[in-house]
């Protein structure tokens, strides 16, 4: 199974300008809808830091909401909403970490990857084919970078401070206790390590499966920290991976 998304083709030559990694944009398509595989890696204290700090908690209580509703699993609902006997009130955000406690991490990843397509921060990145989604989430983020150079109809990865989607062939290239690294190259070059890559840390205890041997297709949820010109790397901080 995979979680795709939807990119155009018409991919061209990457262009390293300044010492910054360019993707041509791809065009928008209509299906946004992304169909989730296994989640093996959901870092859950990363992902509530930047929901309390973007004031998201007030629309995840209410897609946790509606899922709870929907859902015949009273046994969840009760937990999180406290119904019965000394459930009290409870706000936003502790409505949202209980749920992110007792429910299933592919639930949790749901709603959170709903809420932010729904607030247009997601900006979907084809490593692959070599391009990146057109749509109000591209529009927003490159409109907050401001007049940056860049080669006519590129984006430069390193000014989108929104959330990052981002397709590609990764191999695990290091692990500890504390972290693991993924590397995946632009495009899919014969020898891997030649040419501008993108390298996604994870925090070890996150990881809910084995990252598999060799490499694999996976889309990765995270945050751009910076472009290292020296090993051509764009630095992702990762949320959450799926395969």
């Amino acid at each position: 199974m995979l979680l795709w998304l939807c990119t155009a083709a018409g991919a061209v030559a990457l262009v390293v300008l300044a010492g910054v990694l360019l993707l041509p944009r791809g065009r928008h398509s209509r299906d946004r809808n992304l169909t989730y595989s296994i989640c093996f890696y959901l870092h859950d204290r990363s992902v509530m830091d930047h929901y309390q700090m973007r004031n998201y908690t007030a629309a995840l209580r209410k897609e946790v909401e509606q899922r709870t509703s929907d859902s015949s699993d009273g046994t969840i609902r009760a937990t999180v909403f406290g119904v019965g006997a000394g459930g009290g009130r409870r706000d936003n955000q502790e409505i949202v970490s209980k749920y992110m406690e007792v429910a299933e991490p592919i639930s949790v990843i749901g709603v959170i990857m709903d809420v932010l397509e729904a607030r247009n921060v997601i900006v979907h990145v084809d490593l692959v084919n070599e391009t990146v989604r057109r749509g109000a989430a591209l529009t927003g983020a490159l409109a907050a970078a401001g007049p940056v150079p860049r080669a006519r109809g590129t984006v430069r990865l390193r000014d989108i401070e929104d959330f990052v989607l981002i397709r590609g062939r990764f191999r695990k290239i290091s692990e500890t206790d504390e972290s693991t690294v993924l590397l995946a190259p632009y495009g899919d070059p014969e020898d891997a390590s030649r040419g501008p890559r993108v390298r996604v840390t994870c925090a070890t205890e996150g990881l809910r499966n084995e990252v598999p041997q060799g490499t694999f297709s996976a889309r990765c949820l995270g945050k751009v920290q910076d472009w290292n010109a020296t090993d051509a790397v764009l630095e992702v901080q990762a949320m959450a991976i799926f395969r």
